[in-house]
């Protein structure tokens, strides 16, 4: 008896399939290019120099005096060590430049980066460098080749406006014939600038324009600088 249930049981254990713990799929590796998969740039396309820069007989306008110490080449950065002197203790800085190269070839996007900055002291200006930089491509033809600084700028601080600005603007709207009259007045202890009138034909909007224009916190050059790098 004790045989047949044994013979039994194993006939019903060879009924069941047998489990086996799960394994994962593996999946197949991932390769990555390598360094020496990727396409090649050789480095002499972006090369390195310095050029000495030929800047004589530059205006100074409005007392602002600008000069370029250097120019240099960095890869595809064109960059050039412009200081020029601030003639009060506004944020002055590069509005406006231009590079002509190779005949004609015009760019006009640029970034500036402080490198210095010595605040007026004393009624005397102070000075601020920057570096401005285009980029240019590596076959740029810079043999003959000009930066144009064309506008500096200021953004005026609150208390400016009365202590530099205001006696400008007034002056300048009077001369042309525009009767908006301006005052300082103190609000929670600083000295505010506030139009006080305007002509009936205009609106407030349209005078806050005028006042405000950047033309008062601007110097219109052109400051020229003439270079050449032999790439």
């Amino acid at each position: 008896m004790k045989k047949m249930i044994l013979l039994f049981a194993l006939t019903l254990s060879a009924c069941y399939p047998v489990v086996h713990p799960y394994e994962p799929e593996v999946q197949p590796a991932l390769i990555f290019p390598t360094p020496t998969d990727l396409a090649y740039i050789d480095p002499s396309s972006y090369p390195t120099a310095q050029a000495s820069v030929s800047a004589q007989n530059q205006p100074v306008m409005s007392g602002m005096d600008v000069r370029v110490d250097s120019v240099t080449i960095d890869g595809k950065n064109l960059n050039a060590l412009v200081c020029f002197s601030l003639p009060d203790s506004s944020d002055w800085g590069i509005l406006s430049a231009r590079l002509t190269y190779g005949g004609g070839i015009l760019l006009q996007e640029f970034s500036t980066t402080l490198v210095s900055v010595q605040e007026p002291i004393n009624g005397g200006a102070g000075q601020r460098c920057d570096t401005l930089t285009f980029l240019v491509p590596p076959d740029a033809d810079l043999t003959n080749a000009t930066i144009v600084i064309e506008t500096i700028g200021a953004t005026p601080r609150a208390d400016d406006y009365c202590a530099v600005y205001m006696p400008k603007i007034q002056q300048a709207l009077l001369a042309r014939g525009v009767s908006i009259v301006l005052q300082c007045a103190d609000v929670n202890g600083a000295q505010v600038m506030q139009i006080v009138s305007f002509p009936p034909e205009m609106t407030q909007q349209q005078a806050e324009e005028l006042v405000y224009s950047p033309e008062f916190y601007s110097i219109q050059g052109n400051w020229e600088f003439s270079f050449q790098l032999s790439q």
